[in-house]
């Protein structure tokens, strides 16, 4: 009985090692989402109002009333929001109403950056704001001549904010703004 005991534990232990002996398991590299956009090219939008500008091509410009605008960017399911308001003797009104919608996301910003404009060759006076961290919005602009135009701009994407997730995006619609805001003059 004890022979066939010690042979039956040696068929195990050998039947053991057979089925033991595989290559090592090595753990998988971490990787990267890897998002590619067009380079951007630019056109200049000119219609009835009061200013024009210029605008990635690839985007999608649709008229609202009282020459605001959306420029949309299908792909990256997010909008860029124009709004124009003349200037009545409200421009502080009108700045502060601006400076309250950026501010309004410090709640779930993580910083806002400020970057004044000044372009007195075109009288375009103005801030462009980049929000830093899960807010609403990541960058906002107004632009002013101080005298009969007031435009406002900020981009909003279709989905949850995660800054993580948008930061490419939004990048890459951030410089768009700003190419915009640069090259805004009035008419």
């Amino acid at each position: 009985m004890l022979k066939k005991v010690i042979a039956f534990s040696t068929i195990i232990v050998l039947l053991l090692l057979s089925f033991s002996c595989k290559d090592n398991v090595l753990p998988k590299p971490a990787s990267y989402l890897r998002l590619d956009y067009p380079v951007a090219t630019y056109a200049h939008f000119d219609n009835q109002c009061p200013f024009a500008f210029d605008m990635n091509a690839k985007a999608i410009i649709k008229g609202e009333k009282d020459c605001g605008f959306t420029i949309s960017y299908p792909k990256m399911k997010a909008t860029i929001y124009l709004t124009y308001k003349p200037v009545n003797n409200n421009l502080n009104k009108l700045l502060r109403d601006a400076q309250k919608l950026t501010f309004e996301h410090v709640i779930k910003a993580d910083d806002i950056l400020e970057q004044p404009y000044l372009n007195p060759e075109k009288k375009v006076y103005g801030m462009f704001y980049q929000v830093d961290g899960n807010a609403a919005t990541n960058s906002q602009f107004y632009v002013t001549d101080s005298t009969k135009h007031f435009v406002t701009g900020s981009v909003y994407f279709y989905a949850k904010p995660n800054f993580d997730s948008v930061m490419p995006a939004a990048s890459y619609i951030k410089n768009d703004m700003q190419r915009l805001m640069e090259t805004l003059e009035w008419k």
